[in-house]
């Protein structure tokens, strides 16, 4: 009968509390045929520095995204990963079954819009609303402090809004001359 050691309990834990959240998010940001083996690398590096990771409720997590985020960048520099998660954005379906072509039309403005934004903003962007991540958690997963990551996620909201909005910015209005009252005397 095998007994496991409490570092194995632990890490069993581990894995079955997170190893879903980590291959999620490792499909969001990678070919979707290189998220298993992001995830597994991120879980190897756990169980190797299982002393590392955090043991406080809700701060597992954000150490594991933070081992799936160096591995990826290890394993697919920045441009790949930008436009494998254009593409996906692009190719979402409708949710209903008639033809939304303003949706589509959106999805294609994002996508365009998405490729333009810089590696930064578009990772504050993802922790933001994939990872679903609370300042705190985010700042963590990059290495940096709560408020420097809400000043990015504010930079990286307000870059994309540039781009996805069509109205240009308002023009200076022309000044005509007025002519003088000799002028008109005449």
């Amino acid at each position: 009968m095998d007994t496991m050691t409490p570092r194995e309990d632990r890490f069993r834990s581990l894995f079955a509390a997170h190893h879903g959240a980590v291959l999620a998010f490792a499909r969001r940001r990678s070919n979707p045929a290189h998220a298993d083996d992001i995830a597994a690398e991120t879980f190897l590096v756990a169980w190797r520095r299982l002393d590392d990771v955090p043991t406080r409720p809700g701060e597992a997590l954000p150490w594991l995204y933070a081992v799936a985020r160096h591995t990826l960048l290890n394993a697919a520099r920045s441009d790949r990963r930008r436009e494998a998660l254009a593409v996906r954005i692009g190719e979402q379906q409708p949710t209903t079954d008639s033809l939304d072509t303003d949706g589509i039309a959106r999805r294609a403005d994002l996508a365009t819009a998405w490729k333009k934004l810089s590696d930064t903003d578009q990772e504050v962007l993802a922790l933001a609303l994939w990872e679903d991540l609370p300042s705190p958690q985010a700042a963590r997963v990059l290495g940096i402090s709560p408020t420097a990551y809400r000043l990015r996620l504010s930079r990286a909201r307000r870059a994309l809004r540039r781009l996805l909005d069509p109205t240009p910015a308002p023009e200076e209005p022309t000044v005509r001359a007025v002519p003088s009252l000799q002028e008109n005397s005449r």
